[in-house]
C-alpha cells in the first residue's frame, strides 16, 4: 500500500441532482477534473461522499459506475465502516469489490468503544475484508480516539491492516505511529491544514477533501513535500489555507460543494441534516476562487 497509495487521495463528494438523486454525469465531471489534475489515488464512499444518507443499493451503483468511470487510471479505495462489526462485515462481502485496491473503514461512531473494542472491531473486519483495510481514525467524528498503540498493535498483529487515514490532529500521537510503524504500513494524513508538517514528520500522503476543489494546487503540495521540496511545498500549502479553512467553516462537504457548484461540477445540493453553506460563507468561497 505504501507504493500504490503514495500522494493525494480524494475522499470524493457524492454530487446530487435537485431531487437529491445521485447525479452520475455529475461525479463523472468531478472524477475526470480530480484525476487530470494530477491525484494519485481516489476514494469512493468516504464519510465526505455522505455515506449516512445514501441507501446501499446507491453504494453499489456508485461504486460500479465509479469503477466503470476511472478506467484504470488511478487505484479506487472504498469506505466500508459502520459501529455494527457484524453489519461491515456483511458489507464486505456484498458490495462490490472486485476492482478496489482497499478499504477505508472509519472507527465505530457513537459507541465509544475501549482500545479492546476497537482492536476486536478491526480484527473481525479484516478477516472479512478481500482486500486490505486501512483504518480512519477522525475522533472529531466518531467520538472515540484510536491510541497509537491500538494502531500499532494492529498493524503488527492483524495481517489484513494495511494502513490508517490519520484525523486526529494529535502531532505527537502520529510521530509515534511514524516512528514505530511496521516498514509496510501505509500512514496518510486526513487533515487537509496539517498535510504538510505530517509528511515531514514521515507521512506517505493524505486522503483529502481539498482535492475536490483544488486538486493541482494540492496534489503538488504533497508532491513536493514527499519530494523534500519544502520551500515550494510551503508556498503553495498558504496558497491553500484560505480555501482549506472555508471547507470546513460549517460542515463537510458542504464547503466543498461550494466550491465545486461555482465551478460548474455540481449543483449545490446536499442531503438532510446537512444543508448548503450560509449566504455570507458561499460568497466567501467565490472571492476565495476569485484569487485562487
Amino acid at each position: 500500500m505504501r507504493t500504490k497509495l503514495k500522494g493525494t487521495g480524494v475522499a470524493l463528494v457524492t454530487p446530487f441532482k435537485a431531487n437529491t438523486e445521485v447525479d452520475f454525469e455529475a461525479l463523472g465531471k468531478l472524477i475526470d477534473f480530480v484525476i487530470d489534475n494530477g491525484v494519485e489515488y481516489l476514494v469512493s464512499l468516504g464519510t465526505t461522499g455522505e455515506t449516512p444518507t445514501i441507501e446501499a443499493e446507491e453504494k453499489a451503483d456508485i461504486i460500479r459506475y465509479t469503477y466503470e468511470k476511472v478506467q484504470n487510471r488511478v487505484p479506487v479505495v472504498v469506505g466500508i465502516g459502520g459501529n455494527n462489526t457484524r453489519e461491515v462485515m456483511e458489507n464486505m462481502q456484498s458490495y462490490p469489490l472486485e476492482k478496489a485496491t482497499a478499504v477505508l473503514s472509519a472507527s465505530p461512531y457513537y459507541n465509544k468503544p475501549s482500545q479492546e473494542g476497537i482492536f476486536q472491531h478491526y480484527k473481525n473486519i479484516a478477516s472479512a475484508s478481500p482486500h486490505p483495510v486501512i483504518l480512519y481514525n477522525v475522533p472529531g467524528r466518531t467520538g472515540s480516539n484510536i491510541s497509537a498503540e491500538t494502531t500499532l498493535r494492529l498493524a503488527n498483529e492483524v495481517e489484513n491492516i494495511a494502513g490508517i487515514k490519520e484525523a486526529s490532529g494529535n502531532m505527537i500521537q502520529c510521530m509515534h505511529i511514524l516512528r514505530d510503524r511496521p516498514e509496510h504500513f501505509l500512514v496518510v494524513s486526513g487533515d487537509d491544514h496539517l498535510t504538510l508538517p505530517l509528511i515531514a514528520s514521515g507521512m506517505d500522503g493524505v486522503i483529502s477533501v481539498a482535492a475536490n476543489c483544488f486538486p493541482k494546487l494540492f496534489s503538488d503540495m504533497v508532491r513536493h513535500s514527499l519530494a523534500d521540496n519544502f520551500e515550494l511545498a510551503r508556498l503553495l500549502h498558504y496558497q491553500c489555507l484560505e480555501g482549506n479553512d472555508l471547507l470546513f467553516a460549517e460542515n463537510n462537504p458542504a464547503g466543498a460543494k461550494a466550491f465545486l457548484s461555482e465551478m460548474g461540477i455540481l449543483e449545490n445540493v446536499l442531503r438532510l441534516p446537512l444543508v448548503p453553506l450560509s449566504h455570507a460563507i458561499h460568497q466567501k468561497v467565490k472571492d476565495c476562487l476569485a484569487k485562487l
